[in-house]
C-alpha cells in the first residue's frame, strides 16, 4: 500500500483513476496503464514468496472477530467516518483554504447529462453500484487483478510458463485459461473506460494531452509501483481499501494509512519529474 501511494502520485492516478483518465483522453495515462500491467504481472509472479514465506497475521474482521456483528461493525464504521470528517473540518477551518472551483450553474437534465454532479450524488451512486457488484459477482468491486491477468496472458503468448506460477494455481487457474471477457473484473474495467469516455465527450472535455519526458518517466515508475504494490496489498484503493472497509476487514484501514504515508512521501518526489504538487482540493484519482 505504501508503494501504491508513491506510485499513485507519480503515475497521475490510482487504478480507477488511470482507467478514467484514459477514457478522458489523457495520453500519458496509457503509459501508466502499460507499466501498471507490467508491475502487476511481476507482483503476481512474486506473490507466493510474500504470502507463503513471510510472517502473517490471521484475518481480522471488525464484524466477526470482535463480537460486534455486522450491525455493530457498520455502526462503529459510521461513527469512525463521522469523526474523521469532523476532524477534517476543524483542521480546514484553522487553515487558509484554497480557492475552490465555481459550482456548476447548469440545472436539470443538462447537469445530469453533462455534469458536474454533486459529491453526495456520486457517493450514493458508488455505494449502490458497489452493492450491486457484490450481489452480482459475489465479491466487492476490484480492478487490479485484471491487470495481472492481462499481463500474464501476454507473457504466456511470448512463451513464458505463467501457468506454473503459484499465483495461477488453484481457483485462479480457470481465469488464465478462459477469455479475458469471461473475467468480471476485466468487464468492469472496460466499463470504467467507456463510461469516462461518454461522460467526457458529453461534457465536451475529451482531448488528448501532451506527454513530456518528465511525466513519461514518472508514469513508468508510478505504474510499476502501483502494479506491484497492488498485488502485494491484494488490491488498490478500490479492491483493498474501499472494498476492504466495506467488508469490515482490518486490512482496508491498514491499507489506507500506509497509502497516505506513501502519498505524503511522493509529494516531495513529484517536483523531481517536473510535476506540480497538488493542492488540498485537487486529486490524482
Amino acid at each position: 500500500a505504501f508503494l501504491f501511494g508513491i506510485g499513485m502520485q507519480l503515475g497521475g492516478g490510482c487504478a480507477s483513476g488511470t482507467l478514467y483518465a484514459i477514457g478522458g483522453g489523457r495520453t500519458v495515462m496509457f503509459v501508466t496503464l502499460l507499466f501498471f500491467i507490467v508491475g502487476a504481472t511481476i507482483g503476481a509472479y512474486h506473490l507466493p514468496f510474500w504470502t507463503e514465506e513471510m510472517p502473517a497475521f490471521e484475518p481480522y474482521s471488525l464484524a466477526t472477530s470482535t463480537g460486534l456483528g455486522y450491525g455493530g461493525a457498520w455502526l462503529v464504521s459510521i461513527i469512525l467516518f463521522g469523526l474523521i470528517a469532523w476532524i477534517t473540518l476543524i483542521i480546514e477551518k484553522k487553515r487558509k483554504a484554497p480557492k475552490m472551483a465555481p459550482v456548476p450553474s447548469a440545472k436539470g437534465w443538462h447537469r445530469i447529462l453533462r455534469g458536474s454532479w454533486p459529491l453526495f450524488a456520486a457517493a450514493i451512486a458508488l455505494a449502490l453500484l458497489n452493492a450491486l457488484t457484490l450481489m452480482t459477482r459475489g465479491t466487492p468491486w476490484g480492478i487490479t487483478s485484471a491487470f495481472a491477468l492481462w499481463g500474464s496472458k501476454i507473457a504466456g503468448a511470448f512463451g513464458v510458463d505463467v501457468a506454473s506460477w503459484g499465483y495461477w494455481q488453484g481457483a485462479n487457474a480457470a481465469s488464465l485459461e478462459a477469455s479475458i471477457f469471461a473475467d468480471s473484473t476485466t468487464v468492469l474495467n472496460f466499463g470504467v473506460i467507456l463510461g469516462a469516455f461518454i461522460a467526457s465527450a458529453a461534457g465536451g472535455l475529451f482531448k488528448f494531452t501532451q506527454v513530456t519526458a518528465g511525466n513519461f518517466a514518472a508514469s513508468v515508475i508510478g505504474g510499476l509501483l502501483m502494479g506491484y504494490g497492488a498485488r502485494l496489498a491484494f488490491g488498490c484503493n478500490i479492491g483493498a481499501y474501499f472494498g476492504g472497509i466495506a467488508s469490515f476487514s482490518l486490512h482496508g484501514y491498514i491499507w489506507g494509512v500506509l497509502a497516505l504515508a506513501g502519498t505524503f512521501l511522493a509529494l516531495y518526489l513529484r517536483p523531481l519529474f517536473g510535476l506540480s504538487v497538488p493542492k488540498s482540493n485537487d486529486s490524482v484519482c
